[in-house]
């Protein structure tokens, strides 16, 4: 049976659930725009959502960043269905990142609480994608093997963080901690103890 993200699963996961709750999300959509910012020297003006679901992202950036521009991408036909005009998003499978190039290098590329869901052939298909549509920042989340995790494990693959961590750097992304990923375009500019060793 295939997992489906439809309304069942968005209101048992993120609203009765809670995952986190809304001043979880907003404290990390903070962090990834600050952590943009900061790399870039200006404010923030695009974000590209991979998996965003029904769009949780997006009001808590426009609060910070009402003249950013948000564009997110979902495999769920429900929320694209339901959302999709209201909150600008559009229906893509993670591996169409193989090919599909919808703008230009964006600010802050979000992929949150999805990799670790993916089954290897088509992470490795759309991970390339990602880096080429980050030109700032790439808020990264997703969970290892040494992590405690609660919530759907349904389809959770657990690998260890260190597979996460190769495929990341290969694609030329460096590590600036708390699932903040330096793009390729900005990678060579940052000061060597911005960087975790």
């Amino acid at each position: 049976m295939n997992k489906r993200y439809d309304r069942h699963y968005f209101d048992r996961w993120y609203r009765k659930g809670g995952i986190g709750g809304r001043q979880r999300l907003a404290r990390k959509v903070a962090l990834a725009v600050a952590t943009a910012e900061y790399h870039l020297e200006r404010p923030l003006r695009s974000v590209l959502d991979v998996g965003c679901g029904e769009g949780a992202w997006r009001a808590p950036l426009l609060a910070l960043r009402p003249k950013a521009r948000y564009l997110g991408f979902d495999s769920s036909e429900y929320a694209i269905a339901r959302y999709g005009h209201r909150r600008n998003l559009r229906f893509a499978r993670f591996g169409d990142f193989a090919q599909l190039r919808p703008c230009a290098p964006v600010d802050l590329l979000v992929c949150s609480d999805v990799m670790h869901y993916l089954d290897a052939r088509e992470l490795a298909r759309g991970l390339p994608g990602l880096a080429d549509l980050c030109g700032g920042v790439a808020f990264l989340e997703t969970f290892a093997r040494e992590d405690e995790t609660e919530g759907d494990e349904h389809d959770y693959r657990a690998r260890p963080g260190s597979f996460y961590r190769r495929r990341f750097e290969a694609l030329g992304f460096r590590a600036l901690g708390s699932h903040c990923w330096l793009s390729p375009v900005l990678a060579g500019q940052a000061m060597a103890l911005e960087l975790p060793t």
